[in-house]
């Protein structure tokens, strides 16, 4: 017969002389002297359990501890809970709280403890072992990963099975599946037994059809239609394309975002009192279908009169005008009302205030539709900067960031400096996501610690590229670089050509902190092989070697001018035949030709990343003079690239390159320095090098100057959202390539292509694929229509 006790003190009674009855008794089990009692007797017992409290245990002398029971769990794991030892006093206290402690150990399933002669015996039944834990019907999600995820949580494999954990888990992952809109998804666990006091977990998944959005309704809209309301949304009703952007799923998240949107949409044309009375969200029995159904209220438009300022403006009230985006006599529009409350921040940031607060107040006129905007500004205090800390770096080492920031500690706060700060470290492309947060310092209202987080990404960088056309069939390109070797912020690359014209292997290296103050250093180390485009097959080619040396001394904060000096040896290669341009050349000057290049550039670069700009500017010119030796040239390039933002989702990029080369000395232009345009980089759609002047024999042997211009827009692939690292673009090219004779060089002359393409941030880089088709073209072109390649802007 068992007597247990349920309580925190599941105690037996002894007898209450030590010497009329054998010390017997136990905790949560039986008391063995019970078992010898008639039915009727232990009948009795039991009615009076229900009235008297639970027997308890005089307090004694412990002479032993022992344990029963174990079979994994270590003994010392039980005696390192229990809060008595051989020779303490035993009490009734001392036994619930030893109940306490091993059950929260959680590896037993039951534990009792039975007093036998002064010995305190702890005997515990161990909770099973999960041996393995198995996925049945899993397509949606990945099975490593929930795997994962459920060890975190206390069901893996090596864990105590717990029962309640396991069921809490079989409602996660159903709730899981709703968030897919698989609603009638059923999730059934099955633990099954095996040898050793060990489980197998078994999570069975029926996974069923995706729920869809059948119906989407808009109800009480009258000043916009609903079609052009439902334009707005995420969501959407099934459509050709909704296999891959899967916006035709239902999610309360989602849901609740795209009434955000459409309260932003009726806020930005003056509709103030807008509002959303209420969703409702009905799914069809066989949970297949969702119909959604928005009610709104519109209320009236209402037009700004006046912009007003009230509050502590530090005297600068003009400054603070400067900056109003609010327009009086037009429409209400909130995405205004929120910009010039952030300028307004950012102005106060730039005196030091660092907590600044901007209250927008509207006055509303509801019988003449009007509104006055009053703008009440509190500066608060001004606070410098006592420190400035980094986040988020594992592989970066601090002094990266650090030489970025432009906010010193001990300083005053500004927040211009805070936000150059950010965009510099942005533009080191080493980092995903930058972001530079302020706290107060506890006890000190007048300091503030900036942090600047960083999440990074890979940096090395795996450069393919690659096209098909009837004169180089596959053309391969492969490089690698390394941005942030490391995480020392230097550079490394080596880089490969094996494409059937042009071998080249490149080895630089750059330190874009040479010196403390910011000056870089660069040195490149190059072997070129070229053969030049020929269509009557002549076999030479051009081989350069060579080494240069360069530094980069920054003026401002984004401009740089670049130094160099370089020696290079160049041979021109003859085979069974030549074409005639560098037969004569290597007849005038013979086939070796030593050079001293001495090098001029000067960057500018205001993008908002390096990675995937959306605006700004980005531009170079390069000055390469030939002063000694046996060339004598002057050979200069520029170009400029332009970032245009056209809302939150598109952006405009525009280029253009110009290359300009003449011969000094009296000599002609060295034709191994030529210029050369088509394909990637250049004019896409024409095969790579394939413009310009061609020789008497056929061959494509570039020219002295050229010029690309090329433009891209590029739109967010559709159920991507904002992300920037994946990217649909139109693009268009124009460009050409002209040789010193060619006298009569116009714009005429000009070849033009456009097309489409993907970009990609992808894990070895960004990767560019575009499709096009030439729009102006010669007899003597060659085509190219796809193109890819990994690493490139344009």
């Amino acid at each position: 017969m068992s007597l247990s006790s349920v309580g925190p003190a599941p105690f037996c009674r002894r007898p209450s002389r030590r010497n009329d009855a054998p010390h017997n008794a136990r905790i949560g089990g039986r008391v063995s002297r019970l078992s010898a009692l008639r039915p009727t007797v232990i009948a009795a017992a039991l009615v009076a359990g229900l009235s008297l409290p639970a027997w308890a245990v005089d307090p004694f002398t412990l002479k032993d501890i022992r344990v029963e029971g174990l079979q994994r769990s270590d003994a010392g794991t039980v005696f390192g809970a229990l809060p008595f030892r051989i020779g303490d006093t035993y009490t009734d206290e001392k036994g619930a709280a030893a109940l306490r402690a091993l059950f929260a150990t959680g590896l037993f399933k039951d534990v009792r403890i039975e007093i036998v002669d002064d010995v305190a015996v702890v005997i515990v039944e161990e909770r099973p072992i999960i041996a393995g834990v198995e996925f049945v019907g899993l397509k949606e999600f990945d099975k490593d990963a929930l795997t994962k995820s459920l060890k975190d949580v206390g069901i893996g494999e090596g864990q105590p099975f717990d029962r309640a954990l396991a069921d809490r888990a079989e409602q996660e992952l159903k709730r899981q599946y709703l968030t897919k809109s698989l609603y009638g998804a059923e999730v059934v666990t099955t633990i099954t037994p095996i040898e050793r006091n060990r489980v197998n977990v078994s999570f069975n998944v029926v996974e069923g059809e995706v729920a869809k959005i059948s119906e989407i309704r808009i109800v009480g809209a009258k000043a916009f239609s609903e079609g052009t309301l439902l334009g707005q949304l995420e969501s959407t009703t099934s459509g050709w394309l909704t296999w891959y952007t899967k916006t035709d799923r239902y999610s309360r998240t989602k849901l609740n975002a795209d009434l955000e949107t459409l309260r932003s949409y009726y806020l930005d044309r003056g509709y103030l009192e807008f509002r959303v009375d209420s969703t409702q969200v009905a799914i069809s029995p066989d949970k297949q279908n969702i119909a959604i159904t928005i009610n709104i209220t519109e209320g009236q438009p209402y037009t700004v009169t006046e912009v007003r300022l009230e509050g502590d403006y530090l005297g600068k009230e003009d400054d603070f005008k400067r900056v109003i985006s609010v327009k009086p006599g037009e429409a209400y529009r909130a995405a205004d009302v929120a910009e010039t409350t952030r300028r307004f921040t950012e102005l106060y940031g730039l005196f030091g205030y660092a907590f600044a607060r901007i209250e927008t107040r509207p006055e509303i006129d509801r019988a003449t539709g009007r509104v006055a905007v009053v703008l009440v500004g509190e500066p608060s205090r001004r606070v410098y900067v006592r420190r400035v800390n980094v986040a988020g770096n594992a592989r970066t080492r601090d002094e990266i960031v650090r030489r970025e920031f432009r906010q010193f500690e001990s300083s005053w706060y500004d927040g211009r400096k805070i936000k150059l700060s950010r965009d510099r470290i942005d533009r080191l492309g080493y980092f995903s996501e930058v972001t530079v947060d302020t706290a107060e310092v506890p006890g000190s209202p007048d300091q503030v610690d900036l942090t600047a987080n960083v999440k990074e990404k890979p940096t090395g960088n795996i450069q393919l590229g690659a096209g098909f056309s009837s004169a180089e069939k596959l053309s391969l390109n492969f490089g690698i670089k390394q941005d942030n070797i490391f995480g020392s912020g230097n550079y490394l690359g080596l880089e490969f050509n094996t494409s059937r014209y042009n071998r080249t292997f490149v080895l630089s290296t750059v330190d874009p902190y040479f010196t403390i103050d910011g000056v870089s250093r660069g040195i490149d180390v190059y072997y070129r092989t070229q053969k030049p485009i020929n269509s009557q097959g002549e076999e030479y080619s051009i081989v350069t070697q060579g080494g240069a040396i360069r530094f980069g001394v920054p003026f401002t904060e984004y401009d740089t001018v670049f130094m160099g000096v370089g020696v290079e040896r160049t041979e021109i290669r003859a085979g069974a035949s030549i074409p005639n341009s560098y037969f004569l050349y290597r007849e005038e000057f013979g086939d070796t030709s030593t050079s001293l290049p001495i090098t001029l550039g000067w960057q500018r670069d205001s993008r908002d990343s390096a990675l995937v700009p959306t605006a700004g500017r980005y531009q170079r010119l390069n000055a390469e003079w030939g002063a000694a030796f046996d060339t004598r040239y002057l050979r200069a390039n520029y170009q400029i690239q332009q970032w245009i933002p056209l809302g939150k989702k598109f952006t405009l990029g525009l280029n253009a390159e110009a290359g300009w080369g003449e011969g000094l000395s009296g000599r002609p232009f060295p034709i191994f320095k030529n210029f050369y345009g088509g394909g990637l980089g250049s004019v896409r759609g024409f095969d790579q090098g394939s413009l310009g002047p061609v020789d008497v024999t056929g061959a494509y042997i570039g020219g002295n100057r050229k010029l690309n211009i090329n433009a891209e827009f590029y739109v967010p692939v559709p159920g991507s959202g904002n992300d920037r690292t994946l990217r649909l673009f139109a693009w268009a090219d124009a460009g050409n390539v002209w040789g010193e004779n060619d006298d009569n060089a116009s714009f005429d002359d000009l070849r033009s292509s456009a097309g489409i393409g993907l970009s990609w941030v992808s894990p070895v880089g960004p990767l560019k694929l575009s499709y096009g088709t030439p729009l102006r073209k010669f007899s003597q072109d060659r085509i190219q229509r796809f193109q890819f390649q990994i690493g490139t802007a344009f």
